[in-house]
């Protein structure tokens, strides 16, 4: 049963929000577009406000129904686990050649189920450090740094090794904007040039 949830987590975490509603709507491949990351960032970049937020909300439902699974069986293991295994199929996903997004929203609904604690301090950082820096990226990765300084702080050390491998992913997946950053083009988060990279929705169809 623990195999069978943890492929099934990687499954649902494998459900390509982003790129089904460019595809759907508006008719393109967001991995072509803004930041090409199929993520909520991206997608409110370049389809706006509510498409961003119905993203958000079902990458977040991915990793929360995943950490839900072994609670709902009745399964003695660490949701947690199960969560982390949907956040691997959100950022590699088998429906979409491999190719997803950047594991925060995904994440984030992991953690909401496993450890609430731990959410809010992953996320106080992320929003404090996006208002500071005004780089998403820079919030992004400070989850996982926090998470590896929550279980460094914990009485045990039960997932510092994940949590560490995790900070290191988070790295990997955002070197592209490690490299803009350091090159001078990455865009900030209120930078106004951002909204030319938007697109309307295909033959005039529904807007999100």
């Amino acid at each position: 049963m623990f195999w069978l949830l943890l492929i099934a987590s990687y499954l649902i975490g494998s459900f390509p929000t982003a790129l089904l509603v460019g595809k759907l709507i508006f008719g393109v491949d967001i991995r072509d577009h803004g930041s090409k990351n199929p993520g909520a960032t991206n997608t409110l970049r370049v389809f706006g406000k509510k498409s961003a937020i119905f993203v958000l909300l079902v990458d977040l439902g991915k990793g929360a129904l995943a950490a839900f699974l072994p609670l709902y069986f009745q399964l003695d293991a660490e949701p947690l686990y199960f969560g982390l295994a949907a956040v691997i199929g959100h950022c590699f996903p088998i429906f979409a050649r491999f190719r997803g997004g950047k594991a925060i929203a995904t994440t984030a609904g992991a953690l909401l189920v496993a450890n609430i604690p731990l959410f809010i301090i992953a996320y106080v950082s992320f929003f404090l450090v996006i208002y500071l820096t005004k780089y998403v990226f820079f919030g992004s990765i400070s989850v996982g740094l926090s998470m590896v300084i929550y279980d460094f702080f914990s009485e045990k050390l039960e997932f510092e090794i994940v949590f560490l491998l995790f900070f290191f992913l988070l790295i990997f997946l955002h070197r592209s904007n490690i490299r803009n950053f350091i090159l001078g083009v990455e865009p900030k988060i209120n930078d106004k040039n951002l909204i030319n990279d938007r697109i309307p929705p295909k033959n005039g169809g529904i807007k999100m």
